[in-house]
């Protein structure tokens, strides 16, 4: 369904990103747990966070990038 556009490279970058945007967002939510970001906006970004940090580990994971997949040429 997908297919391979990056290497060995891209796909590490990709599952660092990753992991470290999900785990952003979970220190996010313990912030907005403890009132110290507003509820909305503190959600919202856990969100966009997590969603994000779980996107790039797919990308890793299927060696397959969305941005080049639409023709731009990225570094990784």
């Amino acid at each position: 369904m997908f297919e391979c556009n990056i290497d060995a490279r891209g796909q590490a970058a990709r599952l660092i990103t990753g992991i470290a945007a999900v785990f952003f967002g979970l220190v996010i939510a313990v912030f907005t747990l403890l009132g110290v970001l507003p509820s909305t906006l503190g959600w919202l970004a856990v969100g966009g966070s997590v969603f994000g940090g779980a996107f790039a580990i797919f990308e890793a994971r299927a060696a397959w990038c969305v941005v080049r997949a639409m023709g731009f040429k990225t570094r990784l």
